[in-house]
């Protein structure tokens, strides 16, 4: 009779800390209602502490940031923008080199669309009637962000002439649609790396003029109504060296990861690893949401008040 009192309070225990368990996952809140996601295509962390770019790094004092976030190899752009959205490896995601247009591998898993399972996805489950888009400069954005889950997606026209091309849709976009989770992703610095090299004058001052740009995105989210119910989030693909990438120098895998707004500590540099495929995991953490099991990232708790 003792035996069975001590398995019934065992077991009561287990039941009540499971009831809890469910209790905490089904209390899990939204922290802030829109996301405004900005990426700088070649922007290496070593090149931070040189550049001239006010309105980033006082994203970076109101917030959280790491300049060790790592890309995942080989540090080219198809591969990486694959995990940063698809909080997954290479190796389950199956884009393995700089071309975002094809796969290499087939998917472990396709949940709808044809597609890995990607944040923008996984938002629209969650959330129908969500106004969600993706507006780019380089091509290959669209076959990794879902766009069967967006609202709107665009590429800007082609050419020097169109240099400020993107910062006008992305204000205009926000002004008008006030987006859930609006993805704005500059195909420079990389090209004046392969061009006049990274670490460079020229770098530098691109740098500069993306700033101005991040700066124009945040005024349009004021002007919009929903600053202070937003969280803004500035990071990259991978860096460079000399005048490419592709490698495994700290120069070209170690990218910023600069997160700030609603909900946000102001907490400086992060403690904590993070790889490329973390980002999709913390985006939806502030959503409120999880990433399936074939997911490998993790949110960066730590972030969050």
């Amino acid at each position: 009779m003792r035996k069975l009192n001590v398995w019934a309070v065992r077991l009561m225990a287990v039941m009540a800390f499971t009831s809890c368990s469910q209790a905490q996952k089904a209390e899990k809140k939204q922290i802030a209602e829109h996301v405004i996601y900005i990426g700088l295509d070649g922007w290496g962390s070593y090149s931070v502490d040189k550049a001239d770019m006010p309105n980033t790094k006082a994203l970076m004092a109101e917030g959280c940031y790491t300049l060790e976030k790592r890309a995942v190899l080989p540090s080219s752009s198809g591969v990486n923008w694959a995990s940063m959205f698809m909080g997954a490896c290479p190796e389950l995601h199956g884009y393995t080199t700089w071309d975002s247009s094809k796969h290499e591998i087939p998917e472990r898993v396709i949940l709808k669309n044809n597609i890995f399972p990607t944040m923008f996805q996984l938002l629209r489950d969650a959330q129908p009637e969500a106004e969600i888009g993706c507006l780019y400069e380089w091509d290959g954005i669209k076959y990794v962000v879902d766009t069967l889950s967006t609202n709107y997606h665009a590429q800007t026209p082609k050419g020097k002439e169109y240099t400020d091309e993107l910062c006008k849709m992305s204000v205009q976009y926000i002004k008008e649609k006030k987006p859930v989770l609006g993805a704005f992703i500059f195909d420079n610095p990389d090209h004046v790396g392969h061009d006049a090299g990274h670490d460079t004058p020229e770098y530098y001052a691109n740098l500069k003029e993306l700033d101005g740009y991040i700066g124009e995105i945040i005024q349009a989210t004021k002007d919009a109504g929903i600053y202070e119910k937003c969280i803004f989030i500035v990071t990259s693909d991978h860096g460079g060296i000399d005048h490419g990438h592709g490698g495994k120098t700290l120069e070209e895998i170690n990218t910023p990861f600069i997160i700030a707004g609603k909900g946000i500590k102001k907490g400086g540099e992060m403690q904590a690893s993070m790889m490329q495929f973390d980002c999709a995991p913390t985006v939806l953490e502030i959503f409120g949401l999880e990433g399936p099991q074939v997911w490998v990232g993790r949110p960066m708790m730590e972030v969050f008040e």
